[in-house]
């Protein structure tokens, strides 16, 4: 069938290429009509053949040479597709460079020489042809063609050549109040793919200057801010100082959310929505960040207007998102009333989300404010009562459960259903690492060793078993030079992460490294503060005799989290009352 319409296909082409030949005169044009209708249908028929059984190489000269004879654009265009089906880059760039011959005005046979000649990173031939593609563009389409660029050159090897090609291109229009901001635009995201940060910054400087009203300049400082070039924020904070469009705002919002810098995002979405009050997004992440700053109550009233917007705005083209951020709303709002231990509002929030895929996440928050009131065995039914709607709730189903109960001491049940689940899926070693640390809360070490080997010899870079092993080594006071070996090598496999950091830093403070479990404890904390680490920064501190600060610390874990078990046994331990 598929050759049928081949075939159909070609016939109707054979019939339209004459009309569509570029000829010097009508005397010319006979001969070709003729040929056409005695051999070029067999000729390209055959090549079409050629094609689909893989002999790319006849295939493309019998198109080729059908172009040739009747300067269709769509044989040369065809014949470019075949070369490169068969990976023959310089007969793709020939048979697209005689086209561009043949029809010196066609931009489409122009734009096939120019990606083929990047594509083969045959850079410094690809000037003129990008020069034509920007030159020839409708002046009212000159800024999308500009503004494209970039996704040209995006798997070209030598950056700074590609950059450097762009520039030249460009030189003619930059100062041109229609498309001057876009083309510095583009040249400083071509610096920045060259890693010339500093020279990128620049170009986005002057085309902020051109048009201090254009959100382009400030949408390209943001992207160099995600990769950490702070010297562009400058030109965000300018244009945010205008009339700035709230989803730029809303941007950088994003952009300071990721640098951790949860007060000036703050800042900024309280200011959006001063400006613009129907912004909901921004009511969900001031909601989320004001909660997250200790303002249960600030944040309900925040979360509870985002609501309200929310589901006033809601359409079925929005439906998806809006559902993601109530999701995200009911949930918080849930938190919130938990943790005044109105158990009945949380329920109610989370009785509110309907979506599919998070009624499970709804569920198991439902049976965790039962286990909260006392109510362990009906959070365990409705626990194992859900739907396995996707193959992962299974798994997330006995997580939830192993969780509500070693929150609830049941260590031993815990153990039981971690034992049966790993019985049923003996390969997944994220259960066997569970049920190590459940071996742990039982005080069975050795029960607990065994276990984290078994998943370090299924899975030799499974970094939470040595870091564990490790970890558990040095509290217990015992084969400090193994526990460290341990450490390091789960290091190995995630050197930034500040557990493992927390770890190293504790068999050091074992060891008796005062100073060096100091230096690595106190960097771990400032990525990463929580009342765990607050409590072992705290010890060491207290060791060295340093008591006001290691108070402090102490001190501020607290205020992380007031039940912390670390925190409280080492307060305990040392005798210490705050």
């Amino acid at each position: 069938m598929l050759l049928i319409n081949r075939f159909l296909i070609l016939l109707a082409l054979t019939g339209a290429v004459v009309a569509n030949a570029q000829v010097p005169d009508k005397k010319i044009a006979e001969p070709i009509r003729s040929a056409l209708d005695r051999g070029l249908f067999y000729e390209l028929l055959l090549a079409e053949l050629n094609a689909r059984g893989g002999e790319h190489e006849a295939a493309f000269s019998l198109v080729l040479d059908a172009a040739h004879k009747t300067n269709d654009p769509r044989l040369y265009q065809r014949a470019v597709e075949i070369a490169l089906q068969g990976r023959y880059g310089i007969s793709a760039l020939q048979a697209a460079r005689a086209w561009k011959q043949a029809m010196p005005t066609s931009r489409e046979a122009n734009r096939y020489v120019l990606q083929i000649l990047i594509g083969l990173n045959r850079l410094g031939e690809a000037l003129e042809p990008l020069k034509r593609e920007v030159a020839t563009a409708d002046p009212k389409e000159r800024a999308a063609t500009i503004s494209v660029l970039p996704l040209y050159f995006a798997r070209a090897i030598d950056k700074k050549l590609a950059a450097s090609i762009v520039e030249q291109t460009l030189a003619d229009y930059l100062t041109t109040p229609t498309v001057g901001v876009v083309s510095w635009s583009v040249i400083g995201r071509m610096r920045f793919d060259a890693a010339d940060h500093a020279g990128a910054v620049e170009a986005a400087r002057k085309a902020q200057s051109l048009d201090g009203k254009s959100e382009l300049p400030a949408l390209l400082a943001l992207s160099f801010m995600g990769s950490k070039v702070t010297s562009a924020e400058s030109i965000v904070t300018k244009y945010l100082d205008g009339k700035p469009r709230p989803e730029v705002r809303m941007e950088y919002v994003r952009v300071l959310l990721n640098a951790r810098r949860y007060a000036e995002a703050s800042t900024q979405l309280q200011i959006l929505t001063s400006e613009k009050p129907d912004f909901a997004e921004a009511w969900l992440l001031l909601g989320v960040l004001e909660l997250q700053e200790g303002e249960p109550s600030v944040a309900e009233r925040t979360l509870k207007h985002y609501v309200k917007l929310a589901l006033a705005k809601r359409t079925d083209t929005s439906r998806a998102d809006t559902d993601r951020g109530l999701v995200q709303a009911y949930l918080s709002l849930a938190q919130i009333a938990e943790q005044r231990k109105d158990f009945s509002e949380a329920d109610a929030w989370l009785n509110r989300i309907d979506s599919a895929s998070d009624v499970l996440s709804a569920q198991l928050r439902r049976a965790a404010l039962l286990a909260r009131r006392g109510k362990l065995e009906d959070a365990r039914k409705l626990i194992r009562s859900q739907p396995d709607r996707s193959s992962g709730d299974a798994r997330l189903k006995i997580s939830a459960e192993v969780q509500l109960l070693r929150e609830n001491k049941q260590h031993k049940a815990a153990y039981d259903v971690l034992l049966q689940a790993t019985k049923e899926n003996p390969n997944d070693f994220d259960l066997v690492y569970d049920m190590a640390m459940v071996a742990e809360n039982l005080g069975n070490s050795e029960e607990m060793e065994r276990l984290l080997r078994s998943v370090i010899a299924g899975k030799p870079d499974y970094h939470h078993a040595y870091n564990a092993l490790g970890y558990s080594l040095a509290e217990r006071n015992t084969r400090l030079d193994e526990a460290k070996e341990l450490i390091l090598k789960a290091l190995e496999f995630a050197p930034d992460d500040p557990n493992i950091n927390d770890s190293l830093a504790w068999v050091e403070f074992r060891i008796g490294n005062l100073p060096e479990a100091l230096r690595i404890l106190q960097t771990a904390f400032k990525t990463n503060p929580n009342a765990e680490f607050a409590a072992h920064l705290g010890e060491i501190l207290w060791a060295m005799g340093r008591k006001d600060e290691a108070i402090r610390t102490w001190k501020e874990g607290m205020q992380i989290n007031a039940e912390n078990e670390t925190l409280r046994e080492t307060l305990k331990r040392l005798r210490v009352k705050l």
